[in-house]
C-alpha cells in the first residue's frame, strides 16, 4: 500500500491527456506468481513501485540510529510505448523519493528524482536485466539511483548532494516473501475492481554505508520492502489512507491500513500477521483496531496528521502504542507540486510500556491539494 502517494497524485494530474482507465491492464485475481521475474517491472498497469524503509544503526563514535527510505515509482504515461523512432517515446515516468530521518540530530532530509523513462534518463530492466530499475540522479549529483535484485538481496543506491544524504546498501530477505490478501490480491475497497498485486518482505537484513550532513557511516540494520502493482485503487469515496509496517520483538511483523473517507471515517481495512517462521495470516475487516492519541500539525503544509496511536489485534494478543520517532518526517515534494504526506520511522512499545518494535508509517491526503483519485 505505501508510497503510491506521489505516483498516485501524478497519475491522476497526467489524466486528462492520457488513455481512459479501461485501456490499463487490470488487476487479474488468477495472477499466476512468478519469482524472481515478479520482482521485475509489469508494463501496461497505471503504476508500480517499489518502496523500502528500515532503521540503520550508523558506527560511531558516535553511534546513532537513522531512519531511511527508499522509493522508485513506475508511472504509466501510456500502455505501450509509442510506436515512434525518437529517444524520448516513452510509456512511463521513473519518479523517486527518498529519505534519511536523524532522531538525535531532529532532523528529516527528503529528496526526489522524476525523469522520462529514456536510455539517458531511467529505464525498468525486462526480466532478467540488470538492474531491476534506476534513474539519473537530482541535478547537482552525479550518477544514478538504483535498485537491483541480484539472486540473493535487493541493492540500492541513492545521493543528492544538495540535501546531504546518500546511501549504498544491500538487503537480505530474513523471511519468505509474504502476500497481502489472498493469492497476493490486495482490495482496496468493497466496490469491485479496486485492488492491486501486493507482496513484502517484511524483514531484510541490511549492511552498507549511508552519509548525512558530510559524516559517511557504516550500517546495519532491518528492513522492510513492499512491491505493489495497480491500475486502479482508491474508490471515489476515499481520500487517502493510514498505513502501518511494525517490526515486532518478538519476531512477528503486523501490516495493516485503512482507507479514509473524507470525514474521517475507515472506508476499507486490511491486516497482515507475518509469523516469526515467515508464515503470512490475513486478518478479517474489523480485527485491528487503530485509535488516534495525538495529533501534528506541520508549519509547512498547513496538514494535521495523526502523531501517535494505540493498535490492537485481540486475535493476535497484540496491544501496541506507536509513537513517531520525529515529529516532522513530512515529505514535500516539488514534483507534483504541491505534494505532501508524511512518512516516519516509528517506535512500538507494549501495553506496559515496554520496547515492542520499530517501523514505518506512511499518512496521506491529509495535505491540501493531496487527493489521490488514482
Amino acid at each position: 500500500m505505501p508510497s503510491s502517494a506521489a505516483a498516485a497524485l501524478l497519475a491522476a494530474a497526467l489524466s486528462a491527456a492520457g488513455p481512459p482507465a479501461s485501456e490499463w491492464r487490470p488487476v487479474d485475481p488468477g495472477h499466476r506468481w512468478s519469482f524472481p521475474r515478479d520482482h521485475f517491472s509489469h508494463p501496461g498497469y497505471r503504476t508500480e513501485w517499489w518502496y523500502f524503509t528500515g532503521h540503520l544503526e550508523a558506527a560511531g563514535p558516535p553511534a546513532k540510529e537513522l531512519g531511511f527510505q527508499f522509493t522508485l515509482f513506475r508511472v504509466g504515461l501510456l500502455p505501450e510505448r509509442p510506436a515512434i523512432d525518437s529517444a524520448w517515446a516513452a510509456a512511463n515516468l521513473v519518479m523517486g523519493h527518498a529519505a534519511v530521518t536523524d532522531p538525535a540530530e531532529g532532523r528529516h532530509r527528503f529528496s526526489e528524482v522524476l525523469w522520462r523513462e529514456t536510455p539517458l534518463l531511467g529505464a525498468f530492466a525486462p526480466f532478467p536485466g540488470r538492474p531491476l530499475a534506476w534513474s539519473l540522479a537530482p541535478a547537482g549529483s552525479d550518477g544514478r539511483w538504483t535498485l537491483d535484485w541480484t539472486g540473493r538481496e535487493f541493492e540500492v543506491a541513492m545521493e543528492d548532494r544538495e540535501q546531504g544524504i546518500a546511501y549504498r546498501i544491500s538487503l537480505r530477505p530474513e523471511k519468505p516473501l509474504a502476500f497481502h490478501g489472498p493469492d497476493g490480491i490486495s482490495r482496496k475497497s468493497d466496490q469491485p475492481g479496486y485492488a492491486s498485486l501486493y507482496y513484502s518482505f517484511t524483514r531484510l537484513a541490511v549492511e552498507g554505508t549511508a552519509a548525512v550532513g558530510g559524516r559517511t557511516f557504516a550500517v546495519r540494520g532491518r528492513a522492510w520492502m513492499d512491491h505493489e502493482v495497480a491500475s486502479t485503487q482508491l474508490a471515489p469515496d476515499q481520500v487517502g489512507w493510514d498505513w502501518f509496517a511494525l517490526q515486532l520483538s518478538d519476531g512477528r511483523d503486523l501490516m495493516v491500513y485503512q482507507l479514509r473517507r473524507a470525514d474521517g471515517s475507515v472506508s476499507h481495512q486490511s491486516a497482515t500477521v507475518v509469523g516469526a517462521d515467515g508464515s503470512a495470516r490475513w486478518l478479517d475487516a474489523g480485527a485491528v483496531t487503530v485509535r488516534v492519541t495525538r495529533r501534528w500539525r506541520s508549519p509547512a503544509s498547513g496538514a494535521s496528521y495523526p502523531a501517535g496511536w494505540e493498535i490492537e489485534a485481540p486475535s493476535e494478543g497484540l496491544r501496541l502504542v506507536v509513537e513517531p520517532s520525529l515529529a516532522d518526517q513530512e515529505n514535500r515534494a516539488r514534483r507534483p507540486s504541491g505534494l505532501a504526506y508524511w512518512e516516519g520511522s516509528v517506535r512500538v512499545r507494549d501495553a506496559r510500556g515496554g520496547d515492542a518494535g520499530r517501523g514505518y508509517v506512511e499518512l496521506t491526503g491529509y495535505a491540501p491539494g493531496s487527493r489521490l483519485p488514482l
